[in-house]
């Protein structure tokens, strides 16, 4: 689980303007986030399925986002990808 002062900094760091707490970059980062955090879990507790599924629904969350992104705007969406190094 994020804590709220990661989660704080997250939105800071990708927030598009001074009040903006829900846009897609914000969402994706976030989500990204999490995703690293139950994938090292994961790691060390390999049958915990529970938690995995709750990671894939995560992972198709934050394709769906990235298809919207790239669907609306393609430089936001190579932007947001080069900084959070989501595709290798």
């Amino acid at each position: 689980m994020i804590r709220k002062d990661e989660k704080t900094a997250v939105i800071e760091a990708n927030r598009t303007h001074e009040t903006d707490t829900g846009s897609p970059e914000v969402q994706i980062a976030i989500l990204t986030a999490r995703i690293n955090e139950l994938t090292e879990h994961l790691r060390v507790h390999i049958h915990d399925n529970h938690s995995r599924r709750g990671l894939y629904k995560m992972i198709g969350q934050r394709r769906k986002l990235l298809d919207y992104l790239m669907k609306k705007d393609i430089e936001r969406y190579r932007a947001i990808i080069a900084k959070l190094g989501i595709r290798k």
